[in-house]
């Protein structure tokens, strides 16, 4: 039967033996922790040393986890962050050291040091002051305080400048500050737009691209990136950091507006080059002036269309379209060697040698080296001195770019109207005989590609005194000799 007494007694033993049982556990628990943080930080030194820093990262998180409150862990975790490039996760590690242990002067340098290169002068002085005033023989902290002191001044000079629109002045005093302050966003934005302002659009550029990554979701940046890109003519690279925008918000409306208009003159120029490089030119033609009604400011833009059509005008043999495309493509764009040569194309299709020439002269003088000039100016020059002798296409009348079908048609026109057996005096006879020679030679030449091509480029294969050329007789082999629908004419020369 039991009694109070041995109840109690026997109460109080189990809860001895209990509390006994937590402590073991606690300690047993508290001996395990410690000795996994004591592992992860072993591994991540190991790892560390080894350069293999992810998954010595990896360590220094799981000894935090482990022990929250221990700050050389956290340096040691900001000093592995730093090494990858994180310094902002690095700055938030070297805080919390701080926090943990306010005089630990190496988490004050570090720390310093990111603000210096973020720009955060203040906050930088103001851990430069501390590690001197606590470490007054760390020389590389007194002269990093009086580098930040000068910067400051420069900063604030800068600011005085950009704000008076003193925009080339403003760019060269920070210079220094950006030197020392690479990822100091506010400094950048403030530069590139005077690159802006000054024209300077690829500089600006260069400021404004490492501000999409110092700033989490910058859209802004990458539409301001975006629509330099497209004052500069660039237009793949406009529509590429657009897209990047509406990555970040595809609900941004200034960056869906601009991309829209992006898309369009790219898809246009696109296809144009596209139907250009098929030799479809008509089509190219049509693609290039939408181009042009969708875009009429910007003058890269639409210097670039009026290139692509003087091209293709000439190509397509529309001389009077494709000189007044070249002609204004110069005017908007007068260093381009390869728009003077079109030009000087299309001069030839109207025959226009002297033009031709200059043009061509005027690439070279550009371009000394370029190829195209240095072989136009030389197949005009035997262009000129071939038209003293006799010129196929005149003979015929028909244009450089005449289709052999428009060339027989001349042909069959002109041999009937100068027959010499419509002569019968012989003086209009021997006239009719020389004329009749030079329309079948005009149609030998201009009707067979490999002789055509040879003329075109100032060589006559008929002529005797080239090396090339074989003479040419065409009654040696009686009028149905020309083929091409002339079987029925006979000829009877004395």
């Amino acid at each position: 039967m039991w009694t109070e007494t041995s109840w109690l007694y026997r109460v109080f033993s189990s809860l001895s033996v209990l509390l006994m049982t937590l402590d073991f556990n606690f300690n047993f628990i508290e001996g395990n922790a410690s000795a996994d943080v004591d592992h992860h930080l072993e591994m991540g030194k190991r790892l560390l040393a080894a350069g293999q820093l992810t998954e010595a990262l990896s360590h220094y998180h799981s000894a935090i986890e482990g022990d929250p409150e221990n700050y050389m862990t956290y340096f040691k975790r900001a000093t592995v962050l730093l090494a990858l490039g994180r310094s902002k996760t690095a700055l938030k590690d070297l805080t919390k050291v701080v926090e943990l242990r306010h005089d630990f002067i190496r988490a004050r340098v570090q720390r310093a040091n990111i603000y210096l290169k973020q720009g955060n002068l203040d906050e930088a002085v103001e851990d430069y002051e501390y590690v001197i005033q606590n470490s007054p023989d760390d020389n590389e902290s007194l002269e990093k305080k009086e580098l930040v002191e000068q910067l400051r001044m420069d900063v604030a000079s800068a600011q005085e400048y950009f704000d008076e629109h003193r925009y080339q002045e403003t760019i060269d005093l920070l210079q220094r500050p950006l030197e020392h302050s690479p990822w100091s966003v506010s400094l950048r934005e403030m530069r590139a737009e005077c690159f802006q302002h000054t024209g300077q659009y690829f500089k600006a550029i260069q400021d404004l691209k490492p501000t999409t990554k110092l700033v989490n979701d910058n859209t802004e940046a990458y539409l301001k990136v975006s629509h330099l890109y497209y004052a500069l003519g660039e237009s793949e690279e406009s529509l590429k950091e657009i897209r990047e925008c509406l990555k970040l918000d595809q609900d941004h409306k200034a960056c869906h507006k601009h991309y829209k208009k992006v898309k369009k003159l790219v898809k246009l120029f696109t296809d144009a080059q596209k139907y250009m490089d098929r030799e479809q030119f008509s089509d190219a033609i049509f693609k290039l002036n939408a181009a042009l009604k969708h875009e009429k400011e910007n003058i890269r833009f639409i210097a670039n269309a009026k290139e692509k059509l003087c091209t293709s005008q000439y190509k397509l043999g529309d001389s009077k379209e494709a000189i007044k495309a070249c002609t204004e493509a110069i005017e908007l764009s007068p260093q381009s060697a390869h728009v003077y040569c079109d030009r000087a194309e299309a001069y030839l299709l109207e025959d226009n040698f002297d033009e031709a020439l200059k043009d061509f002269q005027e690439a070279k003088t550009i371009n000394n080296d370029h190829q195209r000039a240095k072989e136009g100016i030389d197949r005009v020059n035997k262009l000129i001195k071939q038209s003293k002798k006799r010129d196929y296409y005149k003979i015929l009348g028909v244009k450089r770019n005449a289709a052999k079908p428009e060339i027989l048609k001349k042909f069959r026109k002109l041999a009937a109207k100068w027959h010499p057996d419509k002569f019968p005096e012989d003086e209009e006879k021997k006239k009719a005989e020389k004329k009749f020679i030079d329309i079948a030679a005009a149609k030998e030449v201009l009707t067979d590609p490999e002789k055509r091509q040879k003329y075109d480029m100032g060589e006559d294969p008929l002529d005797p005194e080239s090396q090339q050329g074989q003479g040419f007789n065409p009654f040696q082999q009686g009028f149905g000799g020309f083929g091409d629908g002339f079987g029925d004419f006979k000829f009877h020369f004395n």
